[in-house]
């Protein structure tokens, strides 16, 4: 029997997509609930448009799909005639790999670089995709809703078509994308730690108890003086430790609500700027947002890229 090839492979897998579609359609079907556009920043968590067994699609997820195919159909189509003297869209792809490795070797040396680079290098492509797929006009603005009026406080008295639950929304303004990432960091640097120092050296930066069990064991052999400065020590050396361990699980925490805060402030300031001043003046506001996300995608692949470096530090080199 023939081994099948990777057309066949990929058709064998969008048919059975199809089919986990189909059969959640039928079995799991899901109501649409009456949430208005504003719901989406007023604290209110619109349901899902379909449902796949267990999982909900969402339109943020959809909008996750969306990036991932961009950033697949452009690798495709940059690598799949690969050129000695790269050109047009090979040339764009290499330079931004080529900049992204070295970014990342320079902070964490060759070796370690390599290591890092295909989990910092797809963070931020990854977030910052989300963010400028999020600045299109279709974005909260096309999707399902009804015609009629409706009052805002800040708006005034609107009528017209009116969106209740939009099929496209900025994936990053849904925390569970920035918590999701914040977890694929922590996993990564942990792992990267562990295998690079061990679980009993890595354990150890975090569990500091060696000078105040020698501490202890100068007291038992009658060296006070020396066993009180020890065991004072070596405690600070455990509450130290302590921090570092608590501040590796709060920083899962605060790369979250750093993304999801930043990115849903600025969908919110575009919204307000297109309703409240000419679409003229609202232009330097998308440039804005355009830096401005790819100053939070470079910040997270920075702050993981450090921690990496970080983690695979033994403690007493990066004590000196």
């Amino acid at each position: 029997m023939s081994k099948l090839g990777l057309k066949s492979k990929v058709a064998i897998g969008l048919v059975l997509a199809l089919l986990l579609i189909v059969i959640g359609g039928i079995f799991f079907p899901v109501h649409q609930p009456d949430v208005h556009l504003s719901a989406n920043y007023g604290g209110h968590v619109p349901e899902p448009f379909y449902k796949l067994g267990p999982i909900y699609i969402t339109n943020t997820l959809i909008t996750s799909w969306l990036s991932i195919t961009v950033l697949v159909g452009l690798f495709y189509f940059a690598t799949r005639r690969m050129r000695l003297v790269p050109k047009g869209l090979q040339n764009l792809a290499e330079t931004a790999i080529e900049t992204l490795l070295g970014f990342v070797e320079g902070v964490a040396g060759k070796k370690n670089g390599r290591r890092f680079f295909a989990v910092i290098a797809t963070i931020f492509l990854y977030v910052l995709f989300n963010a400028w797929m999020g600045l299109l006009p279709i974005f909260n603005f096309i999707g399902i809703g009804h015609t009629g009026t409706e009052s805002g406080a800040f708006f005034g008295d609107y009528s017209g078509f009116i969106v209740d639950v939009a099929i496209f929304r900025a994936a990053n303004t849904d925390i569970n994308v920035p918590l999701m990432l914040a977890l694929v960091s922590f996993i990564s640097v942990e792992y990267w730690g562990f295998t690079s120092l061990g679980v009993r050296t890595y354990v150890g930066k975090f569990l500091r108890v060696r000078q105040f069990l020698l501490g202890l064991g100068y007291l038992v052999k009658g060296r006070v003086k020396s066993a009180l400065s020890a065991i004072l020590f070596g405690a600070i050396d455990i509450f130290v430790g302590i921090l570092e361990l608590l501040s590796e699980f709060v920083r899962i925490i605060s790369f979250t609500f750093r993304l999801f805060g930043n990115m849903t402030a600025g969908e919110v300031l575009l919204l307000m700027m297109a309703f409240l001043v000419p679409w003229v003046v609202a232009v330097p506001f998308y440039g804005l947002e355009t830096l401005l996300g790819a100053i939070q995608a470079l910040i997270f692949c920075a702050l993981t890229l450090v921690f990496a470096t970080m983690a695979v530090t033994p403690h007493e080199t990066d004590h000196d």
